[in-house]
């Protein structure tokens, strides 16, 4: 098992390097730069020059990548260059509040996705499943801001029902930790339910194929023959048997989750990372784009390495094979 980890965490490091250093110089290959908010047509050539000496932007790209990855090994991704704080620490103070976004969206992705899953597979060839199936290709294939536009307009500008953005209320402060947490809730039903609902139809359908191969095994067959009730059959004993696709899917579509937050943090005004770094790739805030790549590199090697770690612990037959 150490093994295994140590080659697959190796083979992680190295596309994370591969990542960043394509992301570093696509950055310097994009028209404007980092100073362009800052450049005035007044300015003189020498002034624009100070201006990107300051930068270090005057060196040669070379000389500039070595830097910054020397850097970067070291734990110091730079200085943001529209806030003009550590980069790192922009980062690190919005990250909790993308965790907060990402959790809503697991309980609402794999709790509805499960709950289809086993009544599809439950109803297999009856009208419940084909209605199931119909809806869970429905959901995967509706792009997730036009969901979340529609969603703004019919359940927080037409009805009132939700908060149209934000994380929190303007008084939130003010309010006993309850009722802090109540508006918390409040503010992230919306965008939880709309990225969860988007991305709950491949959540279905691994759930119902999964389900329909164990319902057909022995030792299922034993478990109905001994008595057990369908619930524990289904939920006990088949979906044990099913989760292995599905623990691989969770860890390899937790970095796409990432990137939809993103889409969703944008639409919903939610202060998270993705909002930042997309609003860093409109102003060539190269540290904090390079900052936000690194941390998403280092979120799929950790959650592809869990990922891995856990099917090995779940099903012996990837021990075995790895032994």
């Amino acid at each position: 098992m150490l093994r295994f980890a140590l080659r697959r965490l190796g083979v992680a490091l190295f596309l994370i390097w591969v990542v960043l250093t394509a992301t570093f110089f696509f950055l310097y290959l994009a028209p404007g730069g980092p100073t362009t908010i800052y450049e005035d047509p007044k300015m003189s050539d020498e002034q624009r020059l100070r201006l990107r000496q300051a930068y270090g932007l005057d060196r040669p790209v070379a000389t500039q990548y070595a830097r910054w990855l020397g850097a970067a090994v070291r734990g110091d991704w730079g200085v943001s260059i529209t806030r003009q704080r550590s980069a790192a620490k922009v980062l690190a103070e919005l990250f909790p509040n993308t965790l907060v976004l990402v959790a809503g969206v697991l309980v609402v992705e794999y709790g509805l996705g499960l709950t289809l899953g086993v009544a599809s597979a439950s109803f297999a060839g009856g009208g419940i499943d084909r209605q199931i199936r119909r809806l869970s290709l429905l959901l995967f294939a509706v792009p997730v801001f036009w969901l979340g536009i529609l969603a703004i307009e019919l359940f927080a500008v037409r009805w009132g029902i939700f908060p149209v953005g934000e994380m929190t209320s303007l008084d939130a402060r003010s309010l006993p930790l309850p009722a802090r947490l109540l508006d918390l809730v409040h503010h992230l039903a919306l965008p939880a339910l709309v990225l969860g609902l988007a991305r709950c139809g491949g959540v279905v359908r691994f759930v119902r194929n999964g389900l329909l191969e164990a319902l057909g095994q022995d030792y299922v067959r034993t478990a109905r023959a001994l008595g057990l009730g369908p619930w524990r059959v289904v939920w006990v004993h088949a979906l044990k048997n099913a989760a292995g696709p599905l623990v691989q899917r969770f860890g390899f579509t937790l970095p796409g989750l990432l990137s939809g937050a993103v889409v969703a943090e944008v639409v919903f005004a939610w202060p998270g990372i993705g909002s930042v770094a997309f609003g860093a790739v409109l102003e060539r805030d190269y540290p904090v784009v390079l900052a936000a790549t690194g941390l998403s590199g280092v979120i799929v090697v950790l959650s592809t390495l869990m990922t891995d770690l856990v099917h090995a612990w779940i099903d012996p037959r990837v021990r075995a094979h790895e032994a």
